[in-house]
């Protein structure tokens, strides 16, 4: 039996380029990316609406570095950021990014997002009940 881990995926967006992808792609980008839940959730001007999606992308960012490198990136739209009727936000894996959080031992996750000053970050957090990570040693350090 391994002992459990802490897995961390962080990522940082510019809520400008959000905000030229809107007006170059317009639904185009956002149904590519975001679902109808993530999109509902981020009405507003479109400044105010590309700080809460461009955290939502911060999110799936960093979700997708939680759970590694694979050789197919899971689709955008199965990394949904959920706000529930308090106000707080909570991860939805479905499909590819599902299986690959399962297969890993991943979850549940937290999330935290925040947006300021032009930029937003996403953190999000798991515990792996498979320990993937052997310790290094003495050993494998000098090698």
């Amino acid at each position: 039996m391994t002992s459990a881990e802490i897995a961390v995926g962080v990522d940082f967006v510019d809520i400008a380029g959000v905000v030229r992808s809107v007006q170059r792609f317009g639904d185009r980008y956002l149904h590519r990316v975001f679902t109808e839940h993530e999109i509902s959730s981020c009405q507003g001007p479109l400044p105010v609406a590309a700080a809460s999606l461009a955290a939502r992308f911060a999110a799936k960012e960093a979700t997708l570095k939680l759970l590694g490198r694979t050789r197919r990136r899971p689709e955008w739209r199965s990394i949904e950021v959920v706000r529930l009727p308090t106000g707080v936000c909570r991860l939805r894996l479905r499909g590819a990014a599902a299986r690959l959080a399962l297969e890993q031992g991943l979850g549940p996750f937290s999330l935290s997002m925040a947006h300021e000053a032009g930029m937003a970050a996403a953190v999000v957090v798991s515990g792996s009940a498979y320990g993937w990570h052997r310790p290094m040693t003495m050993e494998s350090r000098d090698s």
